[in-house]
């Protein structure tokens, strides 16, 4: 079966009546988790962007608190990288430059703090510096006010 298009898909839609479309979107979120929570922050976040970040960094604190230190840094690097995928899955989510460079900083802030050593580790002194340069390239699309204040965040990592 060949995929379709995005176009065709949303000539499709727009040609669908809204209970056939009520009905679609219920067995997409069926489907697979990713999609129900994607409709799920559609549907009753989305309005509240603020509020949406704050948890996200909530999610991104606990995972970190339940990190020890006391393991070998193998089973660290594996844990930040999972919850380094929570928040990309997020950032997805929202499509926000904002809400992108205030998790990320957030993530690069807590991994900081948790005094885990990652500057002994290659693979992890990269990955905090990849995420450092996703910030500046998310800092450039925002406003100048927002830049300035994310700018300070991040030069106090």
């Amino acid at each position: 079966m060949k995929t379709a298009t995005v176009h065709e898909i949303k000539q499709e839609l727009l040609a669908t009546p809204d209970k056939q479309l009520v009905d679609l979107c219920l067995r997409l979120a069926k489907f697979k988790k990713e999609n129900k929570e994607l409709l799920t922050y559609l549907l009753l976040e989305a309005h509240n962007e603020e509020g949406y970040i704050a948890e996200v960094k909530e999610m991104i604190r606990v995972e970190f608190e339940q990190l020890e230190t006391s393991t070998n840094l193998y089973f660290a690097k594996k844990t930040i990288r999972k919850i380094l995928r929570i928040a990309n899955k997020h950032i997805r989510y929202t499509g926000s430059k904002q809400a992108e460079a205030a998790i990320l900083l957030h993530f690069c802030t807590a991994l900081k703090q948790h005094g885990i050593p990652f500057e002994k580790s290659t693979a992890l002194s990269n990955l905090y510096k990849q995420q450092i340069k996703k910030i500046n390239a998310a800092l450039s699309a925002l406003h100048e006010d927002l830049q300035y204040d994310f700018r300070r965040e991040l030069e106090a990592l």
